[in-house]
């Protein structure tokens, strides 16, 4: 279950996706906290594809990802709720390759009245994809997984932007949050049994930028890769 499109093509799609995501001010450096407390030299937030043509580009890409795979699938699926926007441009531009493919999401909150319940969109049948930004823990991918399973569907792969590739935290015996010797797509891929495609991953952003030759890239560079050293996983 590889974490990135398998393709000759792969490593100019990522590195191609790597300049859209600058462009686009989505992928930006500095210092950021993560959810894990992480002092991050770089934040990826997919919610600033927030126009027409950066998601219609983005959906391109996915696509092209997804394509690569070669993985197989019967039903799309966005988690709420920034899965829910990626999940029906993907749709869309599957269909205009000729990949016509039903897809759902889901409220965070039951509906109560007309149809009610909390899937939108097409009954989930078959094999599912999911689609989403990042996996940055199981816990979305968990919560996913057991909407799709209760429909009588089968929870099969995950598409995302991004693999950070570091370690993903648990919480110890004693309450406390620890570092894990391996990643939450791992965790995914692992003990949730789901196959995972990437567009780029934390390597692919290194890779570009050892490509530049700009000193204030190259000051970036340094810091993701101690970045990288610190809570990288192989």
């Amino acid at each position: 279950m590889a974490t990135a499109c398998s393709s000759p093509d792969t490593d100019t799609l990522a590195q191609r996706f790597v300049q859209f995501a600058l462009d686009a001010g989505v992928l930006r450096f500095g210092e950021f906290k993560t959810k894990a407390g992480r002092l991050s030299p770089y934040f990826f937030n997919a919610g600033l594809f927030n126009d027409g043509a950066k998601l219609g580009q983005l959906a391109q890409y996915y696509a092209d990802c997804i394509l690569a795979s070669g993985i197989a699938f019967d039903t799309i699926f966005g988690p709420a709720y920034k899965g829910i926007p990626l999940a029906a441009a993907v749709a869309v531009e599957l269909a205009r390759r000729g990949h016509n493919t039903p897809f759902a999401y889901n409220r965070k909150e039951a509906k109560d009245h007309g149809e009610g319940g909390t899937l939108v969109g097409a009954p989930l049948r078959g094999r599912v994809l999911i689609i989403d930004d990042v996996i940055s823990a199981g816990t979305a991918a968990r919560e996913s997984i057991a909407l799709i399973r209760g429909a009588g569907a089968t929870p099969h792969a995950m598409a995302i932007a991004l693999d950070r590739q570091e370690m993903a935290t648990d919480i110890g015996p004693d309450g406390t949050v620890r570092d894990v010797p391996y990643s939450a797509v791992q965790y995914v891929q692992r003990e949730l049994g789901l196959a995972v495609c990437a567009i780029a991953k934390l390597a692919d952003l290194l890779q570009y930028l050892e490509r530049q030759d700009d000193p204030a890239v190259q000051a970036h560079r340094e810091r993701v890769q101690a970045y990288r050293a610190r809570y990288g996983v192989a």
